[in-house]
């Protein structure tokens, strides 16, 4: 009687044991779907996003060079539906995107709010040419050493864009600074 018992005892405790390594490796599989570095790059992507977008529409109101309004549009469709893409993601990997801008791209969207004309021309397109510089460079190292798949992959697919964002930027800001409209 008493073996029977300490066998169904130590059978029991074996049972909840494997229940709970069972649960662990399932809450450590869940938790490293995605790595802490993947998950940060998504959410400055999207915060970085969220400022294009915001920065093309006000490009579209404020400038006075006809390209200027012309990329800041571009910007707006591009990073829109970049962040689409994002939302998605996150979405799958459950990742908390930002719903507001980060204090240094608040600053930058409201100095140049504050602008118009042919200096806020100027300004923009000194925005986005660095902007789109440290971009590339985000997107390039992800893509070449992200761990989640999807993440990765959206990060490769939108080295070109950004290459193109960077390389328009830079034709526009030659532009009006030669005086072009």
């Amino acid at each position: 009687m008493i073996h029977r018992v300490k066998t169904t005892l130590a059978m029991a405790m074996l049972s909840s044991f494997l229940a709970a390594a069972g649960g662990f490796a399932a809450d450590s599989a869940s938790s490293k779907q995605i790595s802490t570095d993947d998950a940060d790059f998504v959410k400055a992507a999207a915060s970085g996003g969220m400022m294009e977008v915001q920065l093309g529409k006000t490009a579209q109101q404020k400038a006075s060079n006809s390209q200027v309004k012309e990329f800041g549009r571009r910007m707006q469709t591009d990073h829109s539906r970049a962040n689409d893409q994002l939302k998605k993601i996150a979405a799958k990997k459950s990742i908390k995107l930002p719903t507001q801008l980060e204090e240094e791209q608040k600053s930058t969207v409201d100095k140049l709010s504050n602008l118009k004309g042919a200096e806020f021309d100027r300004e923009y397109m000194n925005t986005m040419v660095d902007d789109h510089k440290e971009d590339v460079k985000k997107f390039q190292q992800e893509a070449d050493n992200g761990k989640d798949a999807d993440v990765k992959k959206f990060a490769k697919d939108h080295v070109p864009i950004l290459k193109k964002h960077l390389e328009l930027a830079e034709q526009t800001q030659k532009k009006i600074s030669q005086g072009g409209k």
